[in-house]
């Protein structure tokens, strides 16, 4: 019964995150950066459907669930107000993540799945951290805290231990509070610089 709690808190946290942050991009607070957003939603599914072949159990559904929404989101940002200032470095992350998604089909290994696509889900990272770089306020910090959590949570909630079933969670909540850091620290940044 615990793992299927654990999986519930982080399901729940699921929605939590995207709830407000839906809402923030259908009313021009937030701008995602669309190439991390397709790169995620692709790579998220892909890693669930893994966990899921590698025994995960209850612990990938939280990951099934956000894949999805974050697909949602690729294509709600897209038609709504994503950030498009595109360059060619976005273009590189891009190339990256797409190159990595064949690798896997020739492995058919759930754990290669899972190598190839976390490095994938990390790399999404890379536009959107040289965005908040940039612009930090267009970056919603409460999400992603709320997406590492989530991930611990995840972690807890697996049925399986395995490098195929904890990998991904683990890095991407890393990879959140990273992201959050980046986005506050910055933001002080500016303020400091401010005349005044």
């Amino acid at each position: 019964m615990t793992k299927e709690l654990f999986s519930a808190i982080a399901m729940a946290l699921t929605f939590v995150a995207f709830y407000p942050y839906i809402r923030a991009i259908l009313n021009g607070r937030t701008r995602p950066h669309v190439f991390s957003w397709f790169i995620w939603g692709a790579g998220t599914t892909v890693v669930a459907i893994a966990q899921l072949a590698d025994g995960a159990g209850v612990g990938a559904w939280p990951i099934a669930v956000s894949g999805l929404i974050t697909c949602g989101v690729a294509a709600l940002a897209l038609a709504k107000t994503a950030d498009t200032s595109i360059v060619r470095m976005d273009w590189v992350f891009l190339a990256l993540a797409l190159s990595a998604l064949p690798l896997w089909a020739l492995t058919s290994d759930p754990l290669a799945a899972v190598i190839i696509l976390t490095t994938v889900d990390l790399l999404g990272f890379g536009p959107s951290m040289r965005k908040a770089w940039l612009r930090p306020h267009e970056e919603n910090a409460l999400f992603f805290t709320l997406g590492a959590v989530r991930n611990g949570f995840v972690v807890l909630a697996l049925e399986r231990y395995s490098w195929t079933t904890a990998l991904f969670p683990a890095a991407v909540g890393l990879a959140c509070l990273v992201f959050v850091a980046l986005i506050l620290g910055r933001r002080q940044g500016l303020v400091q610089q401010s005349p005044g």
